[in-house]
């Protein structure tokens, strides 16, 4: 709602239509009452003046609407009412207004400027309950709507009026009080025993036959002016109380209890040595919580169900220099002689989401720019309106590529665009667990560049490509700081690719991704991953293991081969492997397992937040990984074992064949520093990969990712 500071208090209109409430507008220091149509979206003012108006309700249907006010007079905008020096009563009257808002006179409920009335509510179809403080505790009272003749002249006129009583007579406060819908029982809170109790009673549909006398006054009470018209009726309490014997007591006629005047069964004669007979004396009993629910009474029933007119808001904003893709995709395999790069490397990045306010709907569209044009433009709605979440993605990806293998073995260099689209559908089993399944389809256009007499009559070639991705996702972590959560998460998924032509080409791939994150002290957390995959078919997945996600200075191992390059069509990372460079090893299969120590070092000394973004998240780490990557299924076989490098001399015909001995299994050790820096989360690594059992040089990764 624009333009409001804050809504104090609020009430439904029998119908479900309108909303009448209590609100201070930005700007002004009082509260006033404002009817909000819930299919109009319109708000309507009813009052507007120096007065506080508070806790308005609709009673009979639609037509009246009453509320509490501290206003000395009945009419809205009266003269004294721009005089800002006026005495402001503390204790607020009842009043009563036609609605539609057609006069400005209001009808008066209550006139008691030394009580305060509050929280009405309608109790029955001609009654109106309200807490009062007459006796200097809130007890419950009813007020009837009644008329009169006012005078007559060619027809009679009428004037309006209430008559109000007393229907309980408790010995503490009634905090606040609330009617069912069917008007068939009424709870009440009250403070008892050092804490708030919630006591629900049964509505009496003959008020007529309630007959309870007026509470007396609490001695709090004595101590403020009358609050009696009649003036003889107030007695001073600094004066003693008169003594009253108990053949004086006279038995309640109410169905209440008199706390003032009460006797228990079986309790002694004060004035005699007998005690007396329970029998002839009368008991007080609490009718009201003894009553049973009326029989018949309809059970509760929802609102009737209306439209809900979708609203987007905007989510959020994001303009920013970024190193990541909006939609990741697996890269065309490119031979293995450069450096991959799962980052489009250092780019101008813009992304917007816009949600409804339910965030049943969400929109998320976004494009980035490199320095070496290289593009990306990407467009997503999910719709999370009931139990099956669905999402539609569509993303159109370039990259300049070198070293491109041709169909008859020669290399070029050359363009790829990548279009993809993809409809996927989630199914929550809990909170924590889902399965999601994906419908994919994909689209690779490879253009060469114009370099010389061989690229320029190169054809542009088109791969399309359709699949299904099944992922099982785990995730009950609870964030504790910016990269540090404590629990478990893990996702296991598995997907197949098929071109679309006459012979068969097709990639199955599946793999795991298992983290656990335990809290050592306070933020300090050990973090643990194991990770793994492999790819089968005509054109597989290759994986390069080393290096580390969203690398800034990437570099890559050319004297590592890759065996049987004719079988892999897509190719991706496998890390992290911190202490190597990328292709310290590959293969269609992989395994990993880090380990780290999140230690964020001034957060922990200071044992509070500190003002300086970069020092409250900056931690210190140290890691360990262990990996693997081989091809086939036998890890030590000798094309795993043995890496094997042809070297050709110049204008002859001598090769030579250089075979190195290695092992699959590599591991690495170090420590890092991170932090977020002009609003990115930079990751700085220094590792020392161990290979063969020799420890290797020293590498230095900086990247920009959170996690591993």
């Amino acid at each position: 709602l624009p333009g409001f500071e804050k809504i104090n208090s609020f009430s439904y209109s029998p119908d479900g239509k309108k909303i009448v409430m209590c609100a201070v507008k930005k700007g002004k220091g009082q509260s006033d009452i404002f009817v909000f149509g819930i299919t109009t979206s319109a708000i309507e003012q009813l009052t507007n003046d120096i007065w506080d108006d508070n806790n308005p309700v609709f009673i009979k249907g639609n037509k009246q609407i009453v509320f509490e006010s501290n206003r000395i007079n009945d009419t809205i905008k009266a003269s004294d009412d721009a005089n800002y020096f006026v005495k402001i009563n503390r204790n607020s009257d009842l009043f009563m207004a036609q609605y539609p808002f057609t006069s400005r006179v209001l009808i008066r409920i209550t006139s008691t400027p030394e009580i305060n009335e509050t929280q009405p509510q309608a109790y029955t179809q001609q009654y109106i309950t309200f807490l009062d403080d007459k006796n200097g505790i809130f007890n419950r009272y009813v007020a009837e709507f009644d008329s009169a003749i006012s005078f007559v002249d060619t027809t009679e006129h009428y004037r309006y009026f209430f008559k109000s009583k007393v229907i309980t007579n408790y010995d503490r406060n009634i905090l606040e009080q609330s009617i069912n819908q069917q008007g068939t029982h009424i709870a009440d809170v009250i403070f008892a025993n050092g804490t708030n109790m919630l006591l629900v009673t049964p509505i009496s549909q003959k008020l007529n036959e309630v007959s309870i006398r007026d509470p007396n006054n609490t001695w709090h009470r004595g101590f403020t002016r009358p609050i009696v018209s009649d003036p003889s009726n107030y007695k001073d309490p600094s004066k003693p109380r008169e003594n009253i014997s108990p053949e004086k007591i006279e038995p309640p006629s109410n169905s209440g209890i008199d706390f003032d005047n009460y006797k228990f069964n079986g309790e002694n004669n004060t004035t005699g040595n007998k005690p007396q007979d329970d029998k002839s004396k009368p008991t007080v009993k609490n009718d009201s919580l003894s009553r049973k629910k009326p029989a018949g009474k309809p059970g509760f029933k929802f609102p009737i169900q209306k439209n809900y007119y979708t609203s987007f808001y905007s989510d959020y904003v994001v303009t920013q220099f970024d190193n990541s893709f909006l939609a990741n995709n697996y890269q065309v395999f490119t031979g293995g002689t450069s450096p991959i790069y799962l980052n489009p490397g250092f780019n101008f990045i813009t992304k917007v989401a816009i949600s409804d306010l339910f965030e049943d709907q969400r929109i998320v569209g976004g494009f980035r720019i490199s320095p070496s044009l290289d593009n990306e433009v990407m467009l997503s709605w999910e719709q999370r309106k009931k139990l099956f979440d669905h999402q539609i993605l569509a993303d159109r990806q370039t990259f300049a590529r070198e070293a491109l293998t041709a169909a008859d073995g020669s290399g070029y260099d050359g363009r790829i665009v990548t279009t993809s689209l993809k409809y996927s559908v989630k199914y929550p089993f809990s909170p924590v667990a889902a399965m999601r399944l994906s419908v994919l389809y994909r689209n690779d256009k490879t253009v060469a560049l114009s370099e010389g007499d061989f690229s320029l009559p190169k054809p542009t070639t088109y791969d399309n490509l359709g699949g299904l991705r099944l992922e099982y996702i785990f995730d009950n972590t609870r964030k504790v700081m910016l990269n540090i959560m404590n629990g478990f998460r893990f996702k296991v998924w598995t997907e197949y690719w098929r071109y679309a032509e006459s012979t068969r080409h097709d990639l199955f791939t599946s793999g795991f991704d298992a983290r656990y994150y335990i809290k050592v002290h306070r933020q300090i957390t050990w973090c643990n991953r194991f990770a793994g995959g492999n790819s089968l078919g005509t054109d597989r997945l290759l994986f390069y293991l080393g290096g580390v996600d969203n690398w800034l200075n990437p570099t890559f191992n050319k004297n590592i081969n890759v065996a049987n390059p004719n079988q892999y069509g897509f190719q991706t990372l496998a890390t992290d492997m911190r202490g190597f460079n990328q292709n310290t090893r590959n293969g269609n299969n992989f395994l990993i397992f880090n380990s780290e120590l999140r230690v964020p070092i001034v957060r922990y000394l200071l044992n509070h937040p500190a003002r300086s973004d970069f020092l409250n998240n900056f931690q210190v780490i140290g890691f360990v990984d262990v990996g693997m990557a081989w091809t086939g299924w036998k890890p030590l076989s000798k094309e795993n074992t043995e890496n094997t490098q042809d070297y050709t001399y110049q204008g002859t015909n001598v090769v030579v064949t250089v075979v190195n001995q290695k092992n699959p299994l590599v591991g690495d050790t170090g420590f890092g520093f991170r932090s977020r820096l002009l609003g990115y989360f930079v990751k700085v690594d220094f590792g020392w990969g161990i290979d063969n059992w020799v420890v290797q040089k020293r590498i230095i990764s900086l990247s920009l990712t959170q996690d591993f």
